[in-house]
């Protein structure tokens, strides 16, 4: 890397500079006319110049992907069509977290709009735990209800679907779980499942709801039902899409960048009721980036489930008017509060029991009376902290009263937690288990911890020995060169998340001109370049931290940073801001 090379940085990392073609850089700078630092990026995450125009003007028209290469979905089209023109009774049973409340309100406003408003419902997540249970179906089925739409779950409910199918209930399951068997429903819906040549795999349930609705459109209009009732327009719903795709951190590859990139324009109108009364009480306006999507409004839809009353964000994104979305906005709001408040309990004790573990490539730590809706956002910081697999569990009523525990995991790339969550399941070590590579949930009981603490060191054992993660910097700047002509050019290459993250940048040499510790822990920087430019930066929650204490330590002194480029406004004026997320002494 030009002008240092960092081995071991205050995180104990190593920094490795993008490899990067030339010639390839100099093409897509002749073709497209792009800065050479877009083209650069663009290179280093392996984007053809064939498909820069696409990377960087990424649109549903051409990116939507053809409905039926999905299996099933002739299927599920079939049944849901005929349920519409008969006038059967329609329940959607949604998940609890923000793709699961995304997709329900998707499917549950379409079918509003075509027909009769279905039911919904959405399971207590503390009393029936996630996914279609045997007791709520049947309660639908007394209801009334003939069919049943599954949404951001279902492919693992094979118990619960076989006592809905002998009641004579019919189940559609729209999902995106990897499964080991296939459910017994009339169709299921989902690219990771067994048999699907689609290679949608990396596309989140809203999405798979969206090209659901995308097909079932087409089959009714090819119905003439369109004759004598407005065609609903989809594209009025991408705003949900958008939101599902990058708070359920999926890859921001292909059509996923489509969604966000239309789903953020849909966004900014707020003519969604629900959202624009949660901008108001979140204290945000447009225009809306995916971090407002991932850390403003996705966090507060999810307190419903996790601290509040599981069905609140179905219920705020379908609000039809802002009377109606106001109180839904500000009991989400208070859930989160009330989430952010038990969430730095937990964490701080967490903290802890990880810090004993570190010599371990994962870390598993459980809790008494820790709230399970809290446990995965505490599992997110484990990970962030210690830079490995985290798996953490509570026990809401305590261990010792015999009650199940409830966990959620967090991973790095190359660790697949969610097969060893199913593996775990399938060897009788947890009650409940499933989800992703990068994230899953699990069930346990009291006397199934440690058991499962050990076959999770033999799994980590049977493999490699877990080496942390190199920081992939992207480019190298000056304090002088980050400035907002180069956000803007960065912007080009957008949105960011999952699988396209926000480019990494190292500033080489800076004087720590100033540093203190601000807030909740935050420690605030003020940094000079060789040539006395100045940039501001943040390094956070690092206060009690190795990154933290070095910087402190490093007052008057020069050190090499590693972070991202923020927009930061102060007193009406916008400036640049680096987040600190690295950093090493000069020689090392």
């Amino acid at each position: 890397m030009p002008g240092m090379k960092i081995e071991r940085s205050f995180c104990g990392r190593r920094w490795d500079l993008a490899a990067c073609d030339e010639d390839k850089v100099r093409a897509i700078v002749q073709a497209h006319r792009l800065p050479a630092v877009i083209a650069r990026l663009l290179v280093s995450r392996g984007v053809a110049l064939e498909e820069a125009a696409d990377y960087l003007n990424p649109t549903l028209k051409r990116l939507l992907p053809e409905p039926f290469l999905l299996k099933d979905m002739d299927k599920a089209v079939a049944r849901l069509l005929s349920a519409i023109k008969n006038g059967e009774a329609i329940a959607v049973y949604g998940d609890y977290d923000v793709d699961g409340s995304c997709s329900a309100a998707l499917l549950s406003q379409f079918l509003a709009q075509v027909s009769t408003p279905p039911r919904t419902y959405v399971p207590d997540r503390l009393k029936e735990g996630y996914g279609p249970n045997a007791a709520a179906l049947l309660k639908l089925k007394e209801e009334g209800v003939s069919l049943v739409v599954t949404v951001d779950c279902g492919a693992g409910a094979a118990a619960a679907l076989s006592a809905a199918r002998e009641a004579g209930l019919a189940v559609v399951v729209l999902d995106h779980h990897a499964a080991e068997h296939a459910p017994p429903a009339v169709a299921q819906v989902n690219p990771n499942a067994g048999g699907d040549t689609s290679g949608l795999t990396f596309v989140c349930a809203a999405g798979i709801t969206f090209l659901f609705l995308v097909a079932l459109n087409r089959a009714l209009r090819d119905d003439g039902w369109y004759a004598t009732r407005p065609e609903p327009k989809l594209m009025d719903a991408v705003d949900l899409v958008a939101l599902a795709t990058v708070c359920d951190v999926v890859p921001l590859v292909g059509v996923n960048r489509a969604f966000v990139r239309a789903g953020l324009a849909k966004l900014n109108t707020l003519e969604r009721p629900g959202l624009a009364a949660l901008a108001l009480v979140a204290g945000i306006k447009p225009p809306f980036t995916p971090y407002h999507l991932g850390f403003a409004f996705g966090p507060r839809i999810n307190a419903g489930g996790r601290v509040g009353r599981s069905g609140l964000g179905i219920d705020l994104l379908t609000a039809r008017d802002a009377a109606e979305a106001e109180p839904f906005a500000r009991a989400l709001d208070s859930h989160n509060r009330e989430r952010q408040a038990l969430e730095k309990m937990i964490l701080d004790e967490a903290i802890v029991l990880a810090l004993a573990q570190q010599e371990a490539p994962f870390v598993f730590v459980v809790g008494d009376g820790w709230h399970p809706g809290v446990v995965g956002i505490v599992a997110g910081r484990l990970k962030e902290r210690f830079h490995k697999p985290a798996l953490v569990a509570g026990f809401e009523g305590g261990a010792n009263q015999g009650v199940m525990g409830r966990g959620s995991t967090r991973s790095v790339p190359g660790v697949n937690l969610g097969a060893m969550i199913r593996a775990a399941r399938a060897a009788g070590l947890l009650e409940s288990g499933g989800g992703h590579a990068m994230a899953a949930g699990f069930g346990l009981s009291p006397d199934q911890v440690e058991p499962f603490r050990s076959f999770l060191a033999e799994a980590f054992a049977a493999g490699e020995v877990l080496q942390i993660e190199p920081l992939a910097i992207d480019a190298v700047v000056s304090p002088g060169g980050a400035t907002m002509a180069l956000l803007r050019d960065l912007a080009m290459a957008g949105p960011y998340g999952a699988g396209n993250p926000e480019p990494l940048l190292a500033i080489p040499d800076a004087t720590v001109a100033f540093a203190d510790v601000v807030g909740n822990g935050h420690v605030r920087l003020r940094l000079t370049g060789s040539d006395g430019a100045r940039l501001d930066g943040i390094a956070f929650r690092a206060a009690e931290t190795p990154l933290g204490e070095g910087l402190l330590k490093a007052r008057g002194g020069k050190v090499h940073l590693a972070g991202r480029l923020k927009a930061d406004e102060w007193n009406g004026q916008e400036r640049v801001q680096l987040h600190v997320e690295d950093a090493a002494a000069t020689g090392v």
